[in-house]
């Protein structure tokens, strides 16, 4: 229990000291620095060396301990400096799918002394030995893991040097406003009938009397159940699925509510998938989400447009003194819209 106080009254004092931005400049404000554990033995080793002279009054032991023990502050100097007067910029928020790694884009750039030895580490993904001269700037991708689709901000971006010895390290944090969007994981969709129809095509496609206007066809993975009739399967022993006319929406839409007694999240992937389907196709196609409409285009931006749309759909964009790391996607969104 202490320890979770702790811990909170620690992220509190560290959130204060580094507020949410896109760019950040290091100084002595916000670089930390600590022995390493080699840095420790180091120290104590130091520290033997010292006792030991003390005790045999041996100049030799006095000379090589202060010897080593400058070479230790220089280094703790060094190793200040390869941050001192940094800045750190998120250029570019990533996209891709959720489960995967989000390539953020970061920007480094050197004050007067140059930056050597540089790790950016957020989760478990790293990138380790980059090097920037004094007054230059390199761009450095960052993957960050993702969970669900939604809004994805890292809590913190370790910016960390053990330059030269290994025996000291230095480190800060930026704390990015700006998120990254993961996409639903397409998943291939079964066959379904949309709800949406284009003006010009609704008159054409409206039912004859008297015409039968179901195609029927072999069951299929993913069929949906009541599409399935069940009294020619009683009689003959054959999945059989009837399409019916009447109920087909325009081929030019990828409807939200064409999965009936689907999961939301799951409805998401099949959209996903159709979006990718008709890209690769060059198609027509439009996208109908509840409280959202994106009309029929084609091309790759328009694709791409789509996914973001399903991967915000339900989601609220991170607030900054609640932002939750690596998403926001919050339990009931796989509720919301979900009707018959």
């Amino acid at each position: 229990m202490m320890r979770n106080s702790l811990n909170a009254r620690w992220r509190r004092w560290i959130n204060r000291r580094i507020p949410r931005a896109d760019s950040q400049t290091l100084s002595q404000k916000n670089i930390f620095i600590l022995p390493t554990a080699a840095g420790v033995v180091y120290g104590l080793l130091l520290l033997v060396m010292l006792i030991t002279g003390i005790n045999y009054q041996n100049s030799l032991i006095y000379l090589l301990t202060f010897i080593l023990g400058a070479l230790f502050v220089g280094a703790m100097h060094q190793t200040h400096r390869n941050l001192s007067g940094l800045s750190v910029a998120l250029v570019r928020p990533g996209e891709g799918r959720a489960g995967d790694d989000i390539p953020f884009v970061l920007r480094v750039t050197a004050g007067k002394d140059p930056g050597l030895g540089l790790s950016l580490s957020v989760e478990d993904s790293s990138v380790e030995s980059v090097h920037v001269s004094a007054g230059e700037s390199r761009d450095v991708l960052l993957p960050v893991p993702s969970a669900h689709r939604g809004y994805l901000r890292p809590d913190r971006i370790r910016i960390e040097t053990r330059f030269p010895f290994g025996l000291l390290k230095a480190w800060s944090w930026l704390r990015p406003s700006s998120a990254g969007v993961a996409f639903p994981r397409p998943l291939p969709a079964p066959d379904a009938a949309g709800t949406v129809q284009d003006g010009s095509e609704a008159a054409s496609s409206a039912p004859v009397a008297g015409q039968d206007n179901a195609d029927l066809r072999s069951w299929r993975e993913g069929d949906m159940s009541q599409r399935v009739m069940w009294k020619r399967f009683a009689r003959t022993g054959q999945m059989i699925v009837a399409d019916w006319q009447g109920e087909q929406g325009s081929p030019h839409w990828l409807d939200f509510q064409a999965f009936p007694g689907v999961d939301a999240e799951l409805r998401l992937s099949y959209l996903a998938w159709m979006v990718a389907d008709r890209v690769q196709k060059n198609a027509r196609f439009g996208l109908s989400l509840p409280g959202d409409t994106i009309e029929p285009d084609s091309g790759s931006l328009h694709g791409e447009r789509c996914l973001r749309a399903l991967a915000v759909w339900g989601e609220q964009p991170p607030r900054d003194p609640d932002g939750q790391p690596f998403g926001t996607r919050q339990a009931e969104n796989a509720k919301a819209g979900v009707s018959g």
